[in-house]
Order: C-alpha cells, then sequence, then structure tokens
C-alpha cells in the first residue's frame, strides 16, 4: 500500500540560505555583466603617453628649480665668502683702534695744562700734544671704518639670511616635482605591466619602427632642402643630429642622455650660443615665429610649452621625445598641440 505522507517542507533557515545563495549569484550575474571592459592596447598606450606628457612638465619644473637653486647656491657662497672677508677685515680696524687707544694712553696719561708747565722744552712738549691731537682724529675715522663695516656686515648677513631662505624653498619645489615625474612614470609603468607580453612587444616594436624611420629621414637630402634659420640654428641642429640614438632621461643634458630641452640646450652650446634650461625660459630667449615661418635650426614648442625641439625641414622634428625612446626625428603631425616656434 503506497504512503501518503505529506512532503517534509525545507526548514526557514535553509529557505534563507538559498534565496541569499541566489541573490549572490544574481549579483555577481549583474556586476560581471556591467564590468569595464579592459582597456585595450591602444587605450593604454594613449594614457601612458598622457602621462608621459604629464612628467614631462613635471621634469621641466623639475630643470628650471635645479637651475634656481645652484645660481641661488652661486649667490650664497659668494655672499658668505664676503661676509668673512669683511669680518676680517673688522677685526683689523679693531686691532688699529686698540694700538691707537694704548698709544693715547701712554702719551696723555697727565693735563696737558701741568705737562706744559712742567716741561723744561715747551716747543718739544708743544709738537707732542699736536701728535697727540693727530692720534685723536685717527681715532675717531677708525671708529668711523668700523662702524660703516658694521653696517655693511650686517647688510650682508641678511642678504645671505634671505637667499638661504629662498634656496630652502627652491629645494623643495625641487624634491616635489621630482616626486611628482616619478610618480607619472611609476604610474605609466604600472599601465604597461598590466598589458599582455605579447602587447607590450608590440609597442616595443612600434616605437623601434619610429626610430628605424628616424635613421632612415636623417639618410634623406630633402632635409637640407630648406634654408637655415641662421647659421648659429644650423649649428645648433647639426650637433643635434650627432646625437641621434642616444637615450631620454628625465633631467639628461647631455652627452650621454637627454631630455628635450637639455638637447637643445647642449646642442646651442655647441654652436657658441647659451640658451637657458628649459622649455618655459627658452620661449623666452629668441623671436616668437608661426608655423609657416620655421626653418631648420628654428626651435618648436609643444602641448603647453612642456616640450621643445629642432625644426629639422620638410615638416619634421629632432628631439627627445620622451622615456623609453631615444634622440629621433619624427613628424610634427604626431606631436600633439603645435604652440609656436623660437629663432635664437
Amino acid at each position: 500500500m503506497a504512503s501518503h505522507r505529506r512532503p517534509k517542507q525545507p526548514s526557514r533557515a535553509r529557505v534563507t540560505v538559498l534565496t541569499a545563495t541566489a541573490a549572490a549569484a544574481v549579483a555577481l550575474t549583474s556586476q560581471a555583466a556591467h564590468a569595464d571592459p579592459k582597456p585595450t592596447k591602444d587605450e593604454v598606450k594613449a594614457e601612458v603617453d598622457k602621462l608621459y606628457h604629464e612628467a614631462e612638465a613635471a621634469t621641466e619644473k623639475y630643470n628650471g628649480a635645479k637651475e634656481q637653486q645652484d645660481k641661488l647656491k652661486k649667490q650664497v657662497d659668494a655672499l658668505q665668502d664676503k661676509v668673512a672677508r669683511g669680518q676680517d677685515e673688522l677685526n683689523t680696524l679693531r686691532g688699529e683702534l686698540g694700538s691707537i687707544a694704548t698709544a693715547q694712553y701712554r702719551s696723555g696719561g697727565i693735563d696737558p695744562s701741568v705737562a706744559l708747565f712742567l716741561a723744561s722744552d715747551p716747543d718739544s712738549f708743544l709738537d707732542q700734544a699736536s701728535a697727540l691731537d693727530q692720534l685723536t682724529v685717527k681715532q675717531t675715522e677708525s671708529l668711523q671704518k668700523i662702524q660703516a663695516k658694521q653696517r655693511t656686515l650686517a647688510q650682508q648677513r641678511k642678504e645671505a639670511q634671505d637667499k638661504l631662505g629662498d634656496l630652502a624653498d627652491v629645494r623643495k619645489a625641487l624634491g616635489e616635482n621630482k616626486k611628482k615625474y616619478q610618480g607619472k612614470l611609476a604610474d605609466a609603468q604600472r599601465l604597461l605591466n598590466s598589458l599582455t607580453a605579447a602587447e607590450r612587444a608590440k609597442i616595443q616594436e612600434e616605437e623601434a619602427a619610429k626610430d628605424r624611420a628616424s635613421r632612415a629621414t636623417s639618410e634623406r637630402v630633402d632635409l637640407g632642402n630648406e634654408a637655415p634659420a641662421s647659421g648659429r640654428g644650423a649649428a645648433a641642429l647639426s650637433a643635434a643630429a650627432t646625437q641621434l640614438g642616444k637615450p631620454y632621461v628625465s633631467g639628461g643634458s647631455g652627452p650621454n642622455s637627454y631630455d628635450c630641452s637639455g638637447l637643445t640646450q647642449w646642442a646651442f652650446a655647441q654652436a657658441g650660443v647659451g640658451i637657458s634650461r628649459t622649455t618655459y625660459t627658452q620661449q623666452n630667449d629668441g623671436t616668437k615665429i608661426g608655423r609657416s615661418q620655421l626653418r631648420p635650426g628654428d626651435l618648436v614648442f609643444f602641448n603647453g610649452l612642456s616640450h621643445v625641439g629642432f625644426y629639422a625641414g620638410n615638416n619634421q622634428i629632432l628631439h627627445a621625445p620622451k622615456p623609453g625612446t631615444v634622440v629621433r626625428y619624427e613628424s610634427m603631425d604626431y606631436m600633439g598641440t603645435f604652440q609656436f616656434g623660437v629663432r635664437i
């Protein structure tokens, strides 16, 4: 005979667990459906390039602070040397004053009227009294010199102290900008590390292809068809061309590695022209010109003045591009926002 017992109902606890599990599964499925897709190689490369540009801007500010620090350090050293020499001069003046005071004490230990009355030779005494008056005048002059030297020393000490304060501020800015560009480079490296080995290899191959194209460009005669900006501009461009293949390094100013403004400053130095260190100051080292006026040897600025290179002719620039690359030629069409040219 078949059993007609009612099936056992699941416990409330079991129902709760099953419900929670089902809800979690639905939530996970929903999250998976709405999760942000992994960025593509091209998206990662674009973000890395953006970080490199930001790192370059911080590098240029670092370079500016470094240059300012070096100048301030020289000024502080010169002022401190002046203070030391001034203190020696003050000590000498004080010594001279002591000698005068001693001589005066020895010569003037008795009232002049009594000395004249007792003198066996009044004329001789009057000669001595005259000498004593001269010592008093000399003593007054020495005191005036000491007072003037003390005022000068106080002023030089204050100036040195102010410069030391400026130097401390610049060193702080130096550290902050170095930390900033290093952070941007680290962020860029983390993004690159998120790619697969094959994707990273593809990016490296693309950069290598640009380097090969750069070397091929340097062999083309059409680079030299345009008249140079000037003799010095042509000489600077030729000097920069000898550095093709040298690596980009933040803060590099040659001769083994360069950042963008380090290359332009080094190259002009080889042409006998001194220009400043950073993109933000190099823009003021010559006459600003438009794109249609560019000639080989002119400086060209991009991306809010964070990048500089040489115009090389035929729409090409010669520059130190970014971390992980080398000094090379590149089309201006790939350089981002053109700001202006500068003719030194």
